[in-house]
């Protein structure tokens, strides 16, 4: 096999893993229908971006190599799970509190409190506080490089691409009319779903040994 070819199937490679990581159902995309189907487009569009810019944060981190450095340390992986377990509990209480709010409430401390940029720290918030995204990072980098690591900037470019594209696609997916009217009539089924997923992905992170 030659030296392109390798390059080239070792990031076709590091593609589909990261495709199949982000178009997996989870915790970050379940954010993002939500906030789509219950706040509109424009704020999903912006908590998608928080999270791609969460991922390329870690991406970056892993490709300079400062990534194997801090999973050395394991009190700091401990912290940001620790942080990232709370995190998403939090989460969970937000969706449980919002699914026995009424739908005119909800609406009214939205319209009070949320801003484009509020929502794009929390999309970020929620990748930057995943210890696993570290660790996934760090398997794709070392599946993608070669003998010069001339593959990071590609599959970094490459992989921003893909999440553009699949947290972009929840994002104006679940905002339109169909799905919208859907979430108005399933709002509370839909926001006590969401609330049972963050609370328990929130407690397997503070339960694993990661």
């Amino acid at each position: 096999m030659t030296g392109n070819a390798f390059f080239s199937t070792n990031l076709l490679l590091a593609y589909a893993a990261y495709f199949v990581g982000t178009a997996s159902p989870g915790p970050s995309n379940l954010a993002i229908m939500s906030m789509a189907a219950n706040h509109g487009r424009k704020a999903a569009l912006m908590f998608a971006l928080g999270v791609i810019s969460g991922s390329m944060f870690w991406a970056t981190v892993a490709t300079l190599g400062v990534s194997a450095t801090l999973i050395a340390y394991s009190q700091f992986i401990i912290a940001i799970k620790i942080f990232g377990g709370l995190y998403l509990l939090w989460l969970a209480f937000k969706s449980g509190h919002n699914a026995l709010a009424t739908a005119a409430a909800s609406a009214m401390k939205l319209e009070r409190t949320q801003t484009l940029t509020g929502v794009y720290a929390r999309g970020a918030m929620l990748h930057l506080t995943n210890p696993k995204a570290i660790l996934v990072w760090v398997s794709i980098v070392a599946l993608s490089s070669n003998s010069t690591g001339s593959a990071h900037s590609a599959v970094i470019a490459g992989c921003a691409a893909i999440g553009c594209l699949v947290f972009g696609g929840y994002a104006v997916l679940f905002s339109t009319d169909s799905a919208r009217r859907m979430y108005v009539r399933t709002r509370r089924t839909l926001e006590g779903c969401l609330a049972i997923v963050f609370g328990i992905a929130g407690i397997r992170l503070l339960a694993s040994r990661v």
